[in-house]
């Protein structure tokens, strides 16, 4: 009895993308992707009370700021392609692992290092987590329109963890220490593992040749140099800076020399090949540009509300919310959007929507206008999470099964250099737009109207040292000077969300859906399974 018992559970198991219980492992993958969403942006509230209590130096703070998304960022196609290789379900269970440590690590942290070494950590088990989500998602949903829902849900996910991450280390802040914004990761890191090991089915690729150490390392020490580089500029570093330059070249002489090496193996680490596909290599250009646009708008409006209108920072959170729960209603219509519309007129439209948003939010001034906020952020978010999801879902459809765990970690990179990018990039056209207007302020000598010009906050700062009328004027020209950059900065938006309707114009024009193939049972007990699993594809497709 025990015997047909166990020889019945692994043909169970290996079925489990058919079966009723992929929506118990969506579950268990969007609980994941939850948490390293929320860790992404818990921590932005706690900086001060970090700062306060460990003292670390300028550097060392703005390492336990980045080196989370930095370290993430760049081994994402090391373990996305080693997932294909050893099993998705083995390397996700290994992430939950090392997250839970890494967590209980950053927590009791008693200095800088300690803190900077527990949130390297966190990002090498983010990086195992993410990729591995999306390819078992790939595998257990092989019907696309059942995955496009699922990547639908998947994406309203990562919107709210996004979102929920201040508000809730601003709540833990106000009744615990800071170390309490990464102990609540590990409760459900407890639960996470021996549900998801009994739970999500492992997968592998077709495991042809060796898998490319060496290629593993060139890609993720190319991506390493890259993101900091490129994340240096968004600090405001000059760009003919050494720190700045030399990361940037040496990671794209890395980069390049990683795709030389996969063109010349028989047996690449990420099938280059798949870039040749039009609605791949389009889907992966839409990600960037929709996270370029986001990214800066989103830190950017962040200061407007706080410097401009004065608000708090738990105000700030409220105002944004829109955003979000847009975002979230994007996600969950999405599929329905994509079989209607398909992924051509759903991206493009989505493109355009979010440009005309932007375009709607340079009537912002020095006053509140809480409508045409709350209008701008929610035509933002909404035609922002239609773009992205309509990208993600056609590149990871584009791509072969066997190739799901490099496909999405190309997907999640394309994410984090576009985040990356357009920090840097917005970030520049607002300064290039804000400094001139502090220039012969009356009564505001040249080198306080240097200082000034640096940002809005630090503007407030001279302000505030000067004072009198000349303080004033310098408040007041500081505002100013920052609303008309805002404005320069998103019609440059706008122009790079056209930019991103055309290129989407590549993408095909409907959801090509085919036939579900269930493979031939090899005994009675995968027979019954096999019979089942089949059943319940003709009646969902009846019902469609």
């Amino acid at each position: 009895m025990s015997g047909t018992t166990t020889a019945a559970a692994t043909p169970r198991r290996r079925a489990a993308g058919a079966g009723a219980n992929r929506w118990v492992v969506l579950v268990v993958l969007c609980v994941s992707l939850l948490l390293v969403a929320v860790d992404a942006t818990v921590l932005h509230v706690a900086v001060p009370a970090v700062t306060e209590d460990l003292r670390p130096g300028s550097i060392e703070l703005l390492w336990i700021v980045d080196v989370y998304p930095l370290v993430c960022a760049s081994l994402l196609i090391l373990f996305g392609t080693l997932g294909d290789r050893v099993g998705r379900r083995r390397v996700l269970l290994l992430g939950y692992g090392l997250f839970g440590v890494a967590s209980a690590l950053a927590a009791v942290a008693d200095n800088a290092q300690v803190l900077i070494l527990a949130r390297a950590l966190l990002g090498v088990g983010g990086a195992m987590i993410m990729p591995a989500t999306l390819s078992i998602l790939r595998q257990v949903f092989p019907d696309r329109r059942e995955r496009a829902l699922a990547i639908g849900i998947w994406s309203a996910v990562a919107a709210v963890g996004a979102a929920i991450g201040p508000l809730l280390g601003g709540f833990l802040l106000e009744h615990f220490w800071w170390g309490s914004v990464f102990l609540v990761n590990i409760p459900l890191m407890l639960v996470s593992l021996p549900v998801g090991r009994l739970l999500l089915p492992e997968s592998k690729g077709d495991g042809a040749g060796p898998w490319d150490v060496v290629g593993a390392l060139m890609a993720a020490a190319g991506l390493f140099g890259v993101v900091l580089g490129v994340k240096r500029l968004g600090g405001g570093e000059p760009v003919a800076s050494v720190v700045t330059v030399l990361p940037l070249l040496a990671g794209a002489a890395l980069l390049a020399a990683f795709v030389r090496r996969q063109r010349r193996r028989a047996h690449p680490l990420v099938d280059l090949r798949m870039f040749r596909r039009p609605a791949f290599s389009t889907s992966v250009g839409c990600i960037v540009l929709a996270m370029l646009a986001l990214v800066g708008l989103e830190l950017i409006a962040a200061q407007y509300l706080q410097l401009v209108l004065g608000l708090s920072p738990l105000q700030t959170g409220l105002r944004l919310l829109p955003l979000t729960f847009a975002a979230m209603a994007a996600g969950l219509a999405g599929a329905r959007m994509l079989r209607r519309f398909g992924p051509r007129r759903m991206v493009c439209a989505g493109f355009c929507l979010t440009a005309g948003a932007v375009v709607l939010l340079t009537a912002m001034g020095r006053e509140d206008h809480c409508a045409l906020l709350l209008t701008g952020f929610v035509l933002l978010g909404f035609g922002l999470e239609t773009t992205l999801f309509g990208a993600y879902e056609s590149m990871l459809s584009e791509a072969p099964q066997a190739q799901a765990g490099g496909a999405a970690a190309i997907g999640e990179t394309s994410y984090q250099l576009g985040a990356g990018i357009g920090i840097a990039l917005l970030g520049s056209v607002m300064n290039a737009a804000y400094a001139p207007g502090l220039a012969g302020v009356p009564g505001v000598p040249a080198a306080a109207s240097a200082a000034a010009g640096h940002s809005l906050g630090e503007a407030y700062e001279v302000a505030a040292q000067l004072g009198g009328p000349a303080g004033v004027a310098l408040r007041r020209a500081a505002a100013d000077a920052f609303v008309h950059g805002l404005h320069v900065t998103l019609l440059v938006s706008a122009g790079l969300l056209l930019l991103g309707a055309a290129m989407a114009l590549r993408l095909p024009r409907v959801m090509q859906c085919e036939p579900v193939a269930v493979p031939a049972p090899r005994d009675a007990a995968e027979s019954r399974v096999s019979v089942t699993a089949t059943a319940s594809v003709d009646v969902r497709d009846t019902a469609t």
